[in-house]
């Protein structure tokens, strides 16, 4: 009944926005679907549609979370008011969010290297 929705904007789902604008969006789509999902790029290209699109608010009932994560996207590229040019400014901006957030909060290793001695 519900079809397949992230919690957060896919690249499966990035890739298949490539063709809703211009040439411009479609190099940095496929520049960005290349890349590791944790890369700063693609983490920016996803808090670009995430922003744009409001996905924070969509409830998993929600006629459009029934439609897809896929189909909600391609509807909101076509309703931009703005020009690609604006679209890519908008990368650009949360591009440098993120850079300043991973500046900020530096990554930590997941698992230590050595595990704490044991008291005898």
């Amino acid at each position: 009944m519900y079809a397949q929705n992230a919690l957060l904007i896919s690249p499966a789902v990035i890739a298949r926005l490539r063709h809703e604008r211009g040439p411009r969006w479609q190099e940095l789509v496929e520049h960005v679907i290349t890349l590791p999902q944790d890369h700063p790029e693609s983490l920016a290209l996803g808090l670009t549609l995430i922003q744009i699109n409001g996905c924070l608010n969509c409830e998993t009932d929600s006629y459009r979370a029934m439609r897809g994560c896929t189909a909600c996207g391609k509807q909101m590229l076509r309703r931009f008011k703005g020009s690609d040019e604006q679209l890519l400014e908008r990368y650009q901006l949360a591009l440098d969010e993120v850079r300043m957030y991973l500046e900020a909060h530096p990554a930590r290793p997941a698992v230590r290297e050595k595990a704490p001695a044991r008291a005898a």
